[in-house]
């Protein structure tokens, strides 16, 4: 061999050698494919990273009367109490995801089933002034005079958690729990179909 043959021979084998190298060197410095399994426990660490998933949230409006009265309207004259309020309650209802164990989720093949609860009483809370108006006897204003806020507030919350919790808004927020869930899971699990279904 001549040596102008060799050292061409020489060359073209330095540079596949170096293209081999580069291609080796590219190949290792790629980031390796990242492949996320979707179990139970990715499932419920993401529902109970929400806590307390609140769905719907109402506002009642509505006055309310607070009696009080002996029965003798001699005494109430001297001692009895009407108080007429209004205001704006704000109630929140919800699911508890804290409460999503993992029998609750099944998983076969692409569908995803969780089972969640129905959803329930988050809070109760006054938004802007009460308008109170309180007439008392003439006696329990000398001697025991009361504003009556707090008695009004009591009853306001108390009617509007009774109005929230009737079957029709359970319903409701419910409907909408599972329509969250839903969204919620098929950012975690993208390639799977998932329902929803509530404890009975």
């Amino acid at each position: 061999m001549k040596t102008r043959d060799f050292y061409i021979v020489l060359v073209l084998l330095m540079a596949l050698l170096a293209g081999l190298g580069f291609y080796a060197g590219w190949k290792v410095s790629q980031p390796a494919e990242f492949t996320r399994t979707v179990d139970a426990q990715v499932i419920l660490t993401a529902l109970r990273d929400r806590g307390f998933l609140v769905t719907q949230t109402y506002i009642f409006d509505q006055p309310v009367t607070i009696e009080k009265t002996s029965g003798s309207a001699l005494k109430d004259f001297f001692f009895g109490q009407t108080i007429t309020a209004r205001g704006a309650m704000e109630v929140n209802m919800g699911i508890d995801l804290a409460n999503v164990s993992a029998e609750d989720v099944m998983i076969a093949d692409d569908v995803i089933t969780i089972t969640v609860p129905g959803a329930t009483l988050f809070n109760v809370r006054l938004v802007g002034p009460i308008e109170v108006q309180n007439q008392q006897g003439i006696l329990k204003r000398l001697l025991q005079s009361e504003d009556g806020y707090n008695e009004a507030l009591s009853e306001l919350s108390k009617i509007a958690e009774e109005t929230a919790t009737q079957e029709e808004f359970v319903a409701r927020a419910t409907d909408r729990a599972k329509e969250e869930v839903k969204q919620m899971l098929g950012y975690v699990a993208q390639d799977k179909t998932v329902m929803v279904l509530i404890k009975n």
